[in-house]
């Protein structure tokens, strides 16, 4: 959640210095994602266990999508090098994490066998 968060502050700092077409449009959508992405990590911690998987996956794609559009941003070059180095490898550390947190959710979680859990 922390590293999120500082993801997302380092971003709001990157915001007002965005060519103002693309903060309003492509900007926009990226601050999005990142609230989305911190509400899903918090729904997350406080779920309950038969719940926890989903919602990780739902943070997990988010954060897909939010690389995605964060690439697109660099490539249109409203983020220079070193901003766009500074949020990947945030964003990697966050994958990391989603990632560990999802392999141990399914060692977790006993498998469907005749529609039951077991």
């Amino acid at each position: 959640m922390q590293k999120t968060a500082d993801a997302y502050k380092l971003w709001h700092n990157f915001l007002p210095h965005i060519q103002r077409l693309t903060r309003y449009s492509l900007g926009e959508k990226i601050s999005l994602l990142f609230i989305e992405l911190i509400e899903l990590i918090f729904t997350a911690g406080f779920a309950a266990k038969e719940n926890k998987a989903v919602i990780v996956k739902k943070a997990s794609l988010k954060l897909d999508l939010l690389k995605f559009f964060m690439q697109i941003a660099w490539e249109l070059k409203a983020i220079d090098n070193k901003k766009f180095a500074e949020l990947a490898a945030l964003l990697v550390e966050i994958g990391r994490m989603l990632g560990g947190w999802q392999k141990q959710l399914i060692k977790e979680t006993p498998p469907i066998t005749g529609g039951v859990r077991r």
